[in-house]
């Protein structure tokens, strides 16, 4: 009798888990799950989803052409040049934020006067708008903005530098804006990290005449090289999605010099309703994001100490 009354106990238990899982694991399987699968289906054919009258026949609007969406891709110029893209703002972007971030930790830190509303200017970009971010960068970096005013005066450049034309600098405004929105998460992450690094193996290094520069380097960056491998996972991901920088800065345009990934995938899903090629465009990324993690997983045991 008593294992009767445990069993139903535990069936209630049960029951009563998955009531307060299934509401998120429902919108898991809608608006992630699903998708997923689907835009890998998708990528195998030829699908444009406006021209679809009737959802009971749905099939007859989709046609079966395999890798032919892959294979085009890799010939398609505007493809071609986002995937360069966006190395370039990986390699710009991610080493330099995370180096920034955890020189700021570092001596944000020790006794520095104001420290609170230091990290909280760092942070307020990473939970702004990135519409409102990309306007203040955009108005900084007009031919007549601020930034051209500077140089002009200090004599650096001869004439207003078109840095949203000019395929030469397009890029650099973009990566100084995801720098800049990606620092604050950095700096917080780091100082957490920070927290837990004793502070008798500084004052051990001091006694024996240690450097601040020496202590950084033999003692931090050893200590907190577990958040520097989670940092770079994080932001190499993040910068191989990017989209709302590069869209909101340029306004759309894509260009051909400073387009991402993601944004040609919008491009072509949007403007050009080809959902099939965009979900094989899609996939592309996926990979690519899925081989330069296990790259990272690979070579952390290297340099990462737990």
């Amino acid at each position: 009798m008593s294992r009767k009354i445990v069993n139903r106990q535990q069936r209630k238990e049960n029951l009563a888990g998955y009531a307060f899982v299934s509401p998120a694991l429902i919108c898991y399987c809608l608006f992630i799950a699903f998708p997923f699968f689907l835009t890998i289906i998708l990528s195998f054919t030829e699908f444009n989803f406006l021209k679809v009258k009737s959802i009971a026949k749905l099939g007859n609007y989709i046609e079966w052409i395999g890798l032919e969406n892959f294979v085009e891709s890799f010939k398609d110029r505007r493809f071609v040049a986002a995937i360069k893209n966006t190395f370039v703002y990986a390699i710009a972007t991610v080493p330099t934020a995370i180096i920034i971030g955890i020189v700021l930790a570092y001596l944000l830190n020790g006794k520095v006067y104001a420290k609170k509303i230091l990290r909280l200017a760092f942070f307020i970009p990473y939970i702004s708008s990135i519409v409102a971010l990309g306007a203040v960068f955009k108005f900084l970096f007009r031919e007549d903005g601020l930034v051209n005013n500077f140089l002009l005066n200090l004599g650096w450049i001869d004439a207003p530098v078109k840095w949203t034309v000019d395929a030469a600098v397009t890029k650099l405004p973009i990566s100084l804006l995801v720098i800049w929105t990606a620092l604050g998460y950095v700096l917080i992450v780091y100082m957490a990290a920070l927290q837990n690094v004793p502070r008798t193996l500084y004052e051990a290094a001091t006694i024996d005449g240690a450097s601040g520069v020496q202590q950084f380097l033999k003692i931090t960056l050893p200590l907190v090289s577990p958040t520097t491998f989670y940092l770079l996972i994080v932001r190499m991901i993040a910068v191989f999605k990017i989209f709302g920088s590069v869209n909101v800065f340029t306004m759309g345009s894509s260009i051909t010099s400073n387009t991402s990934i993601v944004q040609e995938i919008y491009s072509t899903a949007f403007s050009s309703y080809q959902h099939g090629y965009a979900s094989a465009e899609s996939v592309i990324l996926l990979a690519i994001i899925m081989v330069f993690t296990a790259i990272n997983f690979f070579g952390q045991k290297k340099w990462v100490h737990y």
